[in-house]
């Protein structure tokens, strides 16, 4: 049976698919049934952080499915203790746990945060989040999402959430206060439009919190592993979070997701309070423990600043000669979002007729995820697509 046929008929219909039917992906390409190629700007939503099939994680993947897929998390694992010393050497960790999803890590943050909120006072169980941020579809991270559209036709959400302006110093004030556990935020609102977080908010965000004992609590389920020029984002500002939650490209196209945890928060959460049956899935921390070994290799970070650079270079171009049409450059990194307008669906449309994947986000930003493997030759068949496109608008 034709899979798009197929996917019709069998499967719930809760996505936007595409009209096309891939047969094989590789590097930075995906190739329909009829051998077409795309340059793939999706990158499965930030997943793809090393393109497609990568040797390296090819191998490791192999190489575990050799010894076992799946023992629990009654017994330890080599792979699971690989990756989380991984994580925690660099970045601000004391211990990590291991989860499915992004989602399922915030559950694991709120967790985390209500405990210890409740440590202090029983009313201290509140928490601030972002208009226009988004942290997953569960309960949880649905209720902490500041975009209705996602949640009102569930009915009541988990009560004693604040929602606040990105960037509104004055509205984040006000709303934290004595009773409040955590204020979690993205530094880059991935599904928001690519927005990103001020300076002067991240010291109001560091003051309201130490004066309220409120946990710092950053969703790097997008923006984190070197997608925006650093490890993680929270990374260009002067903030040591409390927590941090990834997913997405952690497990190399598996399903992983990690909560890092500050050491002086590391018994919060004891035996019992907490878990996960496949959680920190042996196979799929091997391939996370390679690609966390190809973005701490020397000079990784390095290239992935100069193709940022480069890329901004054509977009700025593009923004310059069709100023009508791209109103606004977004993002750090390889993270970037085009604000354009009502252009937006038609835009992707005509460049997916041309070969080129291209995401929305916001309704109105084009979204630009390349995987962090891109070559220069690469942003070159971009703006040429773009370039065409654009100039038939």
């Amino acid at each position: 049976m034709p899979c798009i046929k197929g996917d019709r008929e069998y499967i719930l219909n809760l996505y936007g698919r595409l009209p096309l039917s891939i047969k094989e992906a590789r590097g930075m390409y995906l190739y329909d049934e009829d051998g077409r190629a795309y340059l793939d700007f999706y990158s499965g939503i930030a997943v793809n952080l090393l393109g497609h099939q990568h040797p390296k994680v090819m191998e490791a993947i192999k190489n575990q499915l050799e010894d076992y897929i799946h023992l629990s998390n009654y017994f330890c694992t080599h792979a699971q203790v690989n990756l989380a010393m991984q994580l925690v050497q660099s970045s601000f960790a004391g211990k990590v746990f291991f989860a499915n999803s992004g989602t399922e890590a915030n559950e694991a943050m709120l967790k985390l945060a209500r405990k210890y909120g409740r440590g202090i006072s029983e009313n201290k169980i509140n928490f601030v989040s972002l208009i226009r941020g988004f942290h997953g579809r569960t309960f949880g991270g649905m209720s902490l999402t500041g975009n209705d559209s996602y949640k009102t036709q569930f009915g009541p959400t988990i009560e004693g959430i604040t929602h606040v302006p990105i960037n509104d110093v004055d509205a984040l004030r006000e709303a934290v206060d004595e009773n409040t556990c955590g204020i979690i935020f993205e530094v880059i609102q991935g599904e928001g439009g690519l927005l990103a977080v001020s300076d002067k908010f991240i010291e109001a965000i560091k003051e309201t919190a130490g004066r309220n004992k409120a946990l710092i609590l950053i969703d790097e389920v997008q923006t984190g592993l070197m997608r925006t020029g650093k490890l993680f984002a929270h990374e260009h500002f002067d903030i040591t979070p409390d927590a941090v939650t990834l997913a997405k490209g952690l497990g190399g196209g598996l399903p992983l997701a990690a909560m890092l945890v500050r050491d002086t928060l590391e018994h919060v959460l004891v035996r019992g309070d907490h878990g996960s049956t496949f959680g920190g899935n042996p196979v799929a921390c091997a391939a996370g423990s390679a690609i966390m070994k190809v973005l701490l290799e020397e000079n990784f970070r390095e290239s992935v600043n100069l193709k940022s650079a480069y890329l901004m270079e054509k977009l700025t171009y593009l923004k310059d000669k069709y100023p009508l049409i791209i109103t606004e450059i977004r993002g750090m990194g390889l993270m970037i979002g085009l604000e354009v307008g009502d252009y937006a669906e038609r835009i992707r449309v005509e460049a997916q007729e041309n070969g080129l994947l291209l995401n929305i986000t916001g309704k109105t930003v084009i979204r630009l995820l390349p995987a962090l493997i891109v070559e220069e030759k690469d942003f070159d068949l971009f703006l040429k697509i773009m370039d065409d496109v654009l100039s038939g608008m």
